[in-house]
């Protein structure tokens, strides 16, 4: 028994250390340490001659330690193991290149070439092994030969790895577009790898080459996927109006789905490119037959109709036509996301936050979905902060936050709670609560968090009754709460009584947007100078130069001061998130053609 047990234990041992050894040569390999890697690479390699690898790897070790007959002797030795490889050709011939015999090694090369004319199927594995071996152009051949004597191989993906390799871009994007052509579910993977090559930037050239190949062969040969690769370019550059005509051409091709037209409406929205998702969402109203999409579409419709009026009279037209939507189609339960809306317009539009109360209490005792529930009240709290009701608001953010943990819902609610106690006052909670968030999935949460934790930890040092804090939360709630006077006037008081303290660029960023936001715009351009003059190297400052440079451009009608701020913006912060847009509206104010 006492034997059994000791031969058992020999076998799983040694089971255990060959089990090892692949890692460790591996681990040697990679460290350059190839004599070590050898002397294990043999030993697989001599006990399972199969695997490739583990040949491929011991005959590197020759060639990386410059013995060249043992990596002769391997090759011959595997030839005769396995006679019909033909990708053994090639290995030949490179190892006679690595000693400058390359006269010599040539006619292997070309040997291995004739042998995927000769068979096409061969193509694959000769073709990987040029690459493996940094023989790029012959891979190239042997990949184009396969493909020319039998056009139901493809291997274009390779190929167009190689020109990416080559830096050959123009053949690279040809090559992925070739994929497309052949078999259009390759549409994701050809985004995928084309994404890693075009940039935001509608003037990058690798972006103009993608477009004008892509441009070419819509003419040519209408292909739904020219569209969508149009389209989704067109949406990296954040050129929502183009995107929209693909996207429209596409409908008209094959009038089954209005979905990608809806996102696109959805994604311009989200960008405040009122005017393109206007245009989008009425067409798809125009079109579709489903009423939940019809209900979807108007509510965005709403939406940009609040987002861009400028008058009592437009607001009241808004304030008609959610009237009109729900009286056709009822408060249940389809229309909740409107009666959402609806109250909120009510509320921060409308100053009317007691009938936006009693249409959310109304909903909420409809319903008896939690997601729902939670929707409802995340709304109902913002009202209550309106209405400065902070404890209820922060007991209703609390609940959608316990009951609906780790969702989305639920990280805006915890979000809302830090503000709530920030407005408060409250700012050591906000911070417990904000330090959780700047871990939250959703970017948007996490970025926001971040903002205000910044905030609140930049006010307090220094200062133990946060007295220009507080007086800055003031503020924001105000702003917060539509009020957007009392807010900059509320700002005024900060700038006046804690001049010089680390609160005044963001007392002055704060009310140039809302001056902007009540159109005094010269008083707005005037904070950003002052941001300017003030903080030089500050983390506003690329900031104050971009919304400076929009205020020139579109409201203050002076493009040379404009251009001025984008070029700032261009020569002095190239780490910038405007940089892009500030290059290409300072190309357009000098005249360069734009693509």
């Amino acid at each position: 028994m006492h034997r059994k047990f000791i031969v058992i234990l020999f076998f799983f041992s040694v089971s255990f250390c060959f089990s090892q050894n692949p890692q460790l040569a591996q681990n040697y390999f990679r460290k350059g340490e190839y004599k070590k890697a050898a002397a294990l690479y043999k030993q697989l390699y001599e006990k399972n001659k199969i695997r490739r690898d583990y040949f491929k790897k011991l005959l590197s070790c020759y060639q990386l330690t410059e013995n060249f007959d043992a990596a002769a002797k391997l090759l011959e030795a595997h030839q005769k193991e396995f006679p019909k490889q033909a990708y053994l050709i090639i290995e030949k011939g490179y190892n006679l290149q690595l000693q400058h015999l390359d006269n010599q090694s040539i006619p292997y090369y070309e040997k291995a070439i004739q042998l995927v004319a000769e068979n096409p199927y061969s193509g694959y594995l000769i073709g990987r092994t040029f690459q493996e071996n940094h023989l790029l152009d012959y891979a190239l051949k042997a990949y184009k030969k396969a493909m020319e004597l039998d056009p139901s191989i493809n291997y274009d993906a390779y190929v167009a790895f190689i020109y990416g390799e080559k830096a050959e871009i123009e053949n690279m994007f040809d090559a992925y577009l070739n994929m497309v052509e052949k078999n259009e579910s390759y549409y994701a993977t050809v985004q995928r790898y084309a994404g890693m090559f075009v940039t935001d930037n509608s003037d990058d050239p690798n972006n103009i080459l993608f477009r004008k190949l892509l441009l070419k062969r819509l003419q040519k040969k209408p292909n739904n996927s020219w569209n969508k690769l149009l389209s989704w370019l067109y949406m990296q550059q954040k050129e929502y109006d183009r995107a929209l005509v693909q996207e429209i051409a596409l409908y008209k091709r094959n009038a089954d789905n209005l979905l990608r037209i809806f996102d696109l409406g959805e994604t311009a929205f989200t960008n405040k490119d009122y005017e393109t998702a206007n245009t989008a969402f009425s067409y798809v109203l125009e079109h579709a037959q489903n009423p939940t999409q019809v209900l979807d579409t108007n509510l965005y419709l709403l939406k940009i109709s609040v987002a861009t009026a400028k008058s009592k009279k437009e607001l009241e037209a808004v304030e008609q036509k959610f009237q009109e939507l729900l009286a056709a189609y009822g408060s249940g339960n389809s229309t909740l996301d409107i009666q959402i809306a609806y109250a909120h317009f009510l509320t921060f539009q409308k100053d009317n936050p007691d009938k936006a109360i009693e249409i959310l209490t109304a909903a909420l005792a409809k319903t008896n979905s939690q997601f729902q529930q939670g929707s409802i009240k995340l709304k109902l709290a913002d009202v209550l902060v309106y209405t400065n009701r902070f404890n209820e608001a922060l007991i209703n953010y609390s609940q959608v936050q316990t009951h609906l943990k780790n969702s989305t819902l639920a990280q805006t609610a915890r979000f809302k709670v830090a503000q709530t106690s920030y407005f408060k006052g409250d700012f050591k909670w906000a911070l417990t609560q904000l330090k959780v968030l700047k871990k939250s999935t959703s970017q948007l949460i996490a970025n926001d968090a971040l903002e205000l934790s910044l905030l609140i930890s930049d006010n307090i040092i220094g200062d133990t009754i946060h007295d220009a804090l507080k007086t800055y939360a003031k503020a924001d709630l105000l702003a917060f709460q539509n009020k957007n006077k009392q807010a900059i006037d509320t700002l005024s008081v900060v700038l006046e009584k804690f001049k010089g303290r680390t609160i005044e660029d963001e007392a002055l960023f704060k009310q140039a947007e809302l001056f902007t936001k009540i159109k005094k715009y010269q008083r707005a351009a005037n904070n950003y100078l002052k941001i300017i003059a003030l903080q030089q190297d500050g983390i506003l400052v690329d900031d104050a130069y971009y919304k400076l440079a929009n205020l020139y451009l579109t409201k203050l009608n002076d493009t040379e001061k404009a251009k001025e701020m984008y070029q700032k913006i261009i020569f002095e912060f190239p780490s910038s998130i405007y940089l892009v847009d500030a290059r290409k509206q300072f190309r357009k104010l000098r005249g360069d053609p734009i693509n």
